[in-house]
């Protein structure tokens, strides 16, 4: 609970979370804030920005602005679903390599220097290539068994620091399980450290999703910020001159990504005693 208080007191936190909560409600009230359905084709082609459409049409007649709307949705969610699935196999491998020793933490240890050792972005290129269907719940997939091994690897040897600590050792002698201990005893020491990589996790699966939709290995059809700068490539925005339609999503991206990271950075300095003392 201190940790919470002090928290929504720190001012990274606060403008991380009033960003966020900003996407959120564009998310939540797209059909309300969105002028027209992202789907209808029924304006002119690839017509420049004016007070009917803010930011042009697209080469299929839909209105740029309402798309970019619309697409707040998918873009949210697959960040927030990334970084709490990446979290919880995080946490579950981190917490079993680093409190059970022997063939648990070897087979676990090596499972994690593998995904550890490919490079995240060619394997991500190439399980979303080869999938069967293209869709949310793919793109979620292949980045999220891309994306949980450097979590474990930072847990593992927090949890065997912890496991011999003084507090840790009295709920041995007097007979607590190894369920009691893990989620009792060590899980709220490393509160910090999963917040964090919740948070991390977000910002890699929010510009991970944009990324493959970008070079064309998502569903084109959805719409998500991801695959408004993907048609927007595809069909030249910049060569007639609809500079809004690139920049605008990107320039959205990056804000979602900076409103995790700050609060990432709210996160290490109130876990941190040195840096709340800067």
């Amino acid at each position: 609970m201190n940790y919470l208080k002090l928290f929504f007191k720190d001012k990274k936190a606060a403008v991380g979370t009033i960003m966020l909560l900003f996407f959120a409600v564009l998310a939540i009230f797209a059909p309300y804030i969105a002028p027209y359905s992202p789907t209808y084709m029924g304006f002119t082609p690839m017509e420049g920005s004016s007070w009917r459409h803010i930011l042009g049409t697209t080469a299929n007649g839909q209105d740029v602005f309402s798309q970019i709307i619309w697409g707040t949705r998918i873009s949210l969610a697959v960040g927030l679903i990334v970084g709490l699935l990446t979290t919880v196999i995080s946490v579950v491998i981190g917490f079993l390599a680093g409190y059970f020793p022997g063939a648990i933490d070897e087979t676990l240890n090596l499972l994690t220097n593998v995904f550890l050792i490919i490079p995240g972005l060619p394997l991500m290129i190439v399980l979303a290539a080869y999938m069967p269907s293209r869709g949310m719940w793919t793109i979620i997939f292949v980045i999220t068994v891309t994306g949980w091994a450097w979590g474990a690897r930072v847990l593992r040897p927090q949890v065997m620091s912890l496991k011999n600590r003084e507090f840790v050792n009295a709920s041995v002698v007097v007979g607590e399980s190894s369920f009691h201990i893990i989620f009792y005893d060590i899980l709220p020491n490393t509160a910090g450290l999963i917040a964090a990589n919740f948070f991390g996790s977000a910002i890699y699966g929010v510009l991970s999703e944009a990324g493959l939709e970008f070079i064309g290995l998502g569903n084109a059809n959805a719409i998500s910020w991801g695959t408004v700068l993907y048609w927007a490539q595809n069909d030249q925005a910049l060569f007639f001159g609809l500079w809004g339609w690139l920049l605008v999503p990107g320039l959205l991206i990056a804000l979602l990504g900076t409103s995790f990271a700050l609060m990432n950075f709210a996160v290490d300095e109130i876990t941190n005693p040195r840096l709340r003392k800067r």
